[in-house]
């Protein structure tokens, strides 16, 4: 199995995790990255990976197969198209786009030219999350009826040290809560309509530090969505997964609290993420709050969800596997989570096209 050739532009906290994995793989070779800062070209260079100011130049100059694109949301479309029309395939981390039109443009031109693209929805990689998604598939909680999710997580003054992360745009929203959105939708399906309230009281910047959603799946499953940057609390996938850490390096020092975030409840029990508890009433003479429930524990191989991923993107650039997040995929979890904007600012039910 030939290793495929990829290359990364933006080399951020993100972009330095795809780094780790890329070079891990046996199934990929880093071969070159690009970023503007001085910081990050000493970086790639003291490893001996050539670097690039400017990411045309990279693209001009390398043969790459695959490129990573973890700028700042806005540009994320500019850059992709840029390797989509030189014929390479792209690992566009989410959001897919700043803008549904702008993401649409970009499927369009990938489409034409027959260029995969994955967005970095990478929690659909996630052996666990795979393994509540095929037990909702086997019906071990019957039919769908409420997904309740938790991220509320403090984090620290330094984080909003960058001016962008204090601008409309910058905040929990659209950087974490566009990960819940697109969670549920691979759950629970399509979402057909939603209400949001959002508020930044706490910290008084232009951008939101809360927000709480309301919606309802095309099924009739409804679901709610609580998120905060400014609250203290285990109860939030990046700690309690342990990705956060995975991301970092820090998983050998950090000691997080074991809780569950997500609930997916069904007509015949329901199960829990990241903890994978299930509880149902199998082989109970009358189900209901009058009865025991069964305790039980969902088991997996825990396994490195940024490795997956990457090993994935090798395997969509070879042709043999479909993108696990489209470009199209990941414009309807976008348009969904800009919906949530929306609801916010006018206090309306918005309902998404098809």
């Amino acid at each position: 199995m030939a290793s495929v050739r990829i290359g990364i532009i933006g080399l951020g906290t993100i972009g330095k995790a795809h780094w780790k994995v890329i070079r891990e793989s046996a199934q990929t070779t880093l071969i070159a990255v690009a970023d503007p800062t001085p910081s990050a070209l000493d970086f790639a260079r003291a490893e001996s990976i050539p670097a690039y100011a400017d990411y045309r130049e990279m693209l001009e100059n390398e043969t790459l197969d695959g490129v990573v694109v973890a700028v700042p949301n806005a540009e994320h479309v500019p850059v992709a198209l840029a390797c989509i029309e030189r014929g390479i395939a792209v690992l566009v981390e989410k959001p897919v786009a700043d803008r549904v039109e702008t993401a649409q443009a970009m499927c369009k031109e990938a489409e034409g030219r027959d260029v995969p693209v994955l967005v970095g929805h990478h929690r659909r990689h996630n052996t666990a999350v795979q393994r509540v998604r095929q037990a909702i598939r086997d019906g071990l909680i019957g039919r769908p009826v409420t997904a309740t999710v938790m991220y509320n997580q403090l984090k620290p003054a330094s984080y909003f040290d960058l001016d962008w992360r204090r601008q409309v745009g910058g905040g929990p929203v659209l950087i974490n809560l566009i990960h819940e959105i697109d969670l549920i939708r691979f759950m629970f399906g399509e979402i057909h309509s939603l209400q949001a309230l959002s508020s930044n009281a706490v910290r008084g910047f232009a951008v939101e530090d809360t927000a709480a959603v309301l919606l309802r799946s095309q099924s009739g499953a409804i679901g709610t969505i609580s998120v905060s940057d400014t609250a203290v609390s285990p109860f939030s996938w990046d700690l309690a997964s342990g990705e956060f850490d995975l991301m970092l390096g820090t998983s050998d020092r950090m000691k997080r609290q074991k809780v569950s975030t997500h609930v997916f409840a069904g007509t015949e029990g329901s199960v829990t993420l990241p903890t994978l508890d299930y509880y149902n009433y199998r082989d109970v003479a009358e189900p209901g709050w009058r009865s025991d429930l069964n305790a039980e524990v969902l088991t997996v191989e825990s396994t490195d969800t940024y490795l997956r991923q990457i090993e994935h993107f090798a395997r969509v650039i070879r042709r043999e596997e479909a993108p696990l997040v489209s470009g199209l995929d990941g414009t309807r979890t976008l348009q969904a989570t800009l919906a949530v904007t929306e609801a916010a600012a006018t206090g309306q039910t918005i309902i998404l096209s098809e």
